[in-house]
């Protein structure tokens, strides 16, 4: 899996000119940093009287950060694994009109398929926001900086992972499933917004002399 190398070997792999890994799949290594970033404030707030009333649901909310950010690793490959019919079919030829006629089908399918996956990424995204913004509100107020961070990372890999979908779904012949997966990113990023403009503002709020 990529993000089980180093993460320099990673940053080394990203910055080279070979398509993948890419936008898409950096944006999920950034939501799978959001994640474990949430789960330190949750680890910080565990275990402390202080926080006892709340122990019970931070706990529940650490298990399922823990797969999220298990789930966001392993969408790094598959964001690169759903571009790869895609670069091959960049390079069917299209020298008749049969050859143009299989291209155009095949892809239309590489297409769908490579917006799909980004979109996967926004949907576990999203769900890792909520439990970062009940962790901003109720963790541990020495590390609700964190909680911070990890909201403004998760923002950031939402956004990107959406430019991997409408960079697709621009090329699309079928205007309908377009306009279908184009919609979906969009109530993506609104609820995204949402999530983050209140729990970075509560944050700051909370921190800021």
């Amino acid at each position: 899996m990529l993000l089980e190398q180093k993460t320099t070997d990673f940053l080394e792999q990203l910055s080279s000119s070979a398509p993948i890994p890419g936008g898409g799949g950096a944006s999920a290594a950034v939501g799978a940093f959001a994640s474990a970033l949430g789960l330190m404030v949750t680890n910080l707030t565990v275990g402390k009287k202080k926080y006892a009333d709340v122990e019970e649901e931070i706990l529940e909310i650490r298990e399922k950060l823990e797969q999220k950010k298990q789930d966001l690793v392993r969408m790094v490959d598959e964001d690169a694994e759903a571009f790869e019919p895609l670069a091959k079919a960049y390079r069917m030829p299209k020298e008749t009109e049969e050859e143009q006629e299989e291209k155009e089908k095949v892809m239309e399918a590489a297409l769908k398929n490579a917006a799909e996956a980004p979109l996967c990424i926004m949907k576990t995204i999203v769900d890792t926001m909520e439990m970062i913004r009940v962790l901003g509100e109720k963790g541990s107020r020495l590390a609700v900086s964190d909680a911070g961070v990890a909201i403004l990372f998760a923002q950031a890999a939402l956004e990107g992972a959406s430019l991997n979908i409408f960079i697709n779904t621009k090329m699309m012949k079928d205007q309908e499933e377009a306009e279908r997966l184009n919609y979906l990113a969009d109530q993506l990023i609104a609820t995204g917004k949402e999530l983050k403009e209140t729990t970075y503002d509560a944050v700051l709020k909370g921190i800021r002399p």
